[in-house]
């Protein structure tokens, strides 16, 4: 059953108190007709000369519920593309003449990917396998030469030569993220998932969540590539994330890394996580004081940063998620619908976040499964955030959003409407115009509750004291270092007397322990245990 909630639009200033917004930008989308173009979702992007190259994804809408009719084979697609957005023009090319096992997973949805120079790697993906007769999550790591298969596929000439692969289980990854810091790359969160979807969860599928950031080099100089230097940081809690939001960052400290932003799904309830994460060369943090509420789903996004004020700044463009605006009411909708909404998650120099809501609306329920393209006639840091500082003139073109679902209602698929749903083929120029005052409303951020452990260390028996008043269920979770869960329960007495004993587990032996407290599967609360 559909379940909704309303609750009043707040004008809240409490992060302005200790920093100031210095975002001066409006956001102007204006869309470019490219004669040609198709309709993709979930697809890989790569760019050379101003020309995107398109591998992969899905021709048609949000995948069906039913097992037979989901995620067909005819609807892969198996075509590179090549699309300038500035001279209108399209290719495209059929990658049949690839061998078999690098044209099934370059006709995958969800892929992993990243560019680096002239290099586009590319991890995993979900689709139909005519090799294992069954759909499957793709162990491959292809990489590409992004301007020599730019130029076969526009002069019609071999791709063979551009391509190459090798298989490994730990690139069994869908709808995970692909990143890279310093000379080590970064496969964050996704899934492998084999088999036919089944929102009964009969068994026509198996499905592993990637819990952990797997980190690793990539030697792409021989016949096929190679990696080394394989590591991992699992953590059943926070990093159980797959169709999220990836963001390159720079942090207050100077340092480069990324954001985590949202995804699906909580260990405990079918809802998206609302805090982000931040990754950096050597270690990653949950940030659970603060939730952004307004974008949940993988789709385009631009990462800025302003080096003059320290701050960096994160614009989401539609796609879907768990709350939305109506008329200046702050929806809560936990089938988490098809969404219009603009919103940006911004970092201050002090580490503290803040997310607002944009005047400006995506032109329809667009966005799921879409990508923002830069321009790089605009100035970016390390090719992938937009410097702010660095921007000339008034009105500035710094990039493309392309494809996604497009969608004709809030949750078609709860619906059983799917059919109503496509694959967008619409490209919009992304502009900011300058202005001294944006009407950039601030959403309520910040986790409003607070807890208190003791005794700390224990032995046995540790006491929770949280205010529940205002809450409805709480649950908790026991962590060891390594993210594995020891011991989990509901809080009863928490919500009726907003203190309540926990005894651990007497079998689990003397160690640092991570508590988790889960309030109304919204907020997060985090305190380091040591059991003696």
């Amino acid at each position: 059953m559909k379940t909704t909630f309303l609750f009043c639009l707040l004008f809240v200033g409490f992060s302005r108190i200790f920093a100031q917004d210095n975002f001066n930008y409006e956001v102007l989308l204006e869309p470019l007709n490219v004669p040609g173009v198709q309709g993709l979702h979930s697809f890989v992007f790569a760019q050379h000369a101003g020309k995107w190259l398109i591998v992969g994804g899905r021709r048609d809408g949000i995948h069906a519920r039913q097992p037979f009719n989901a995620f067909p084979a005819n609807q892969n697609n198996n075509l590179f593309y090549v699309i300038d957005p500035v001279n209108g023009q399209v290719w495209s090319k059929s990658s049949a003449e690839l061998s078999l096992p690098i044209a099934e997973q370059l006709q995958s949805t969800n892929m992993n990917f990243h560019q680096d120079g002239d290099t586009l790697y590319i991890i995993g993906g979900y689709a139909f396998s005519a090799t294992a007769d069954d759909h499957i999550t793709f162990d491959k790591l292809t990489t590409i030469q992004v301007s020599a298969m730019i130029d076969a596929v526009m002069n019609n000439m071999s791709l063979v030569a551009h391509v190459k692969q090798t298989n490994n289980l730990i690139f069994a990854n869908t709808g995970g993220q692909l990143g890279k810091i310093g000379d080590t790359f970064y496969l964050v969160g996704g899934q492998r998932f084999d088999g036919r979807y089944n929102p009964m969860n009969n068994p026509t599928f198996t499905q592993t969540y990637h819990t952990k950031i797997q980190r690793f080099k990539i030697n792409n100089s021989g016949a096929q590539p190679t990696f080394s230097d394989y590591s991992e940081w699992i953590d059943a809690i926070h990093l159980r994330r797959r169709d999220y939001n990836l963001l390159p960052q720079i942090f207050p400290d100077g340092t480069f890394g990324y954001m985590i932003s949202s995804g699906v799904f909580q260990m405990t309830t079918d809802l998206p996580f609302l805090y982000p994460v931040e990754i950096k060369a050597d270690t990653y943090q949950a940030f659970t004081a603060y939730n952004q509420y307004l974008s949940h789903y993988h789709g385009a996004k631009l990462s800025m940063y302003d080096a003059e004020s320290n701050q960096s700044h994160n614009l989401f463009f539609g796609g879907m998620s768990q709350y939305y605006y109506n008329n200046g009411t702050l929806i809560q909708d936990n089938n988490v619908p098809f969404v219009r909404t603009i919103s940006r998650f911004t970092r201050f120099a002090d580490g503290s976040y803040q997310e607002y809501v944009l005047p400006i609306e995506m032109p329809g329920l667009k966005g799921a499964g879409s990508e923002f393209i830069p321009n790089y006639s605009a100035p970016y840091l390390n090719g992938e955030i937009l410097d702010i500082n660095a921007l000339v003139g008034d009105t500035i073109l710094v990039g493309y959003i392309y494809g996604g679902i497009l969608s004709n209602s809030l949750n078609p698929f709860s619906n059983n409407q799917t059919n109503t749903t496509s694959a967008d083929a619409s490209i919009y120029m992304v502009k900011l115009v300058r202005t001294e005052e944006p009407a950039h409303v601030p959403v309520a951020s910040l986790n409003p509750y607070a807890m208190r452990v003791y005794p700390n260390p224990s032995e046995k028996d540790i006491t929770i004291e949280l205010d529940m008043t205002n809450a409805k269920n709480a649950r908790y979770l026991l962590t060891t270092v390594t993210g594995a869960v020891v011991q989990e329960g509901e809080l009863l007495d928490l919500k009726l007397h907003n203190k309540e004993k926990i005894r651990i587990d007497r079998k689990i032996p003397p160690q640092m322990l991570m508590l988790t407290v889960i309030i109304d599967g919204k907020y997060f609360l985090q305190e380091r245990v040591l059991k003696k």
